[in-house]
């Protein structure tokens, strides 16, 4: 079965520990774009506060979406998975890298020139970014 254009829309689903609100706030100040949360009424066990259900980041070139709430097992950190983001060109991903490091632990190791220069934010997620 094809598809026809406009019947797929791709997006990020990110799960968080408890931090979903400040973490999609922070990418709003990397890529801009229109926050929305939906928020459980009440505190639950467990958390700081009140767990985002459901968020969401509406950005021109990027969509996130995120929650706080796992599934049973749990949340798992893994290295299988990376946001990849293609970017017109080596100025602009310096300068996305430099919105995305909170901390500069990966900027050591890190060749400018390289077609593909992964890195990991202060939210534990892995992006790669390629021009």
């Amino acid at each position: 079965m094809t598809s026809s254009k406009g019947e797929f829309k791709s997006a990020i689903f990110l799960t968080f520990s408890g931090n979903c609100k400040e973490a999609l706030s922070f990418y709003q100040t990397c890529f801009g774009g229109t926050l929305q949360f939906e928020t459980f009424e009440k505190e639950l066990p467990g958390y700081k506060e009140t767990p985002v259900v459901s968020g969401s980041l509406i950005a021109d070139d990027i969509i996130i979406h995120g929650s706080d709430l796992v599934h049973n097992e749990g949340r798992i950190i893994g290295n299988y998975m990376a946001i990849f983001i293609s970017c017109a060109n080596a100025d602009a991903r310096k300068a996305l890298i430099e919105k995305l490091e909170l901390s500069k632990h990966d900027s050591s190791t890190r060749n400018d020139d390289d077609q593909l220069i992964e890195l990991i934010d202060a939210f534990e997620v892995r992006w790669v970014l390629g021009v």
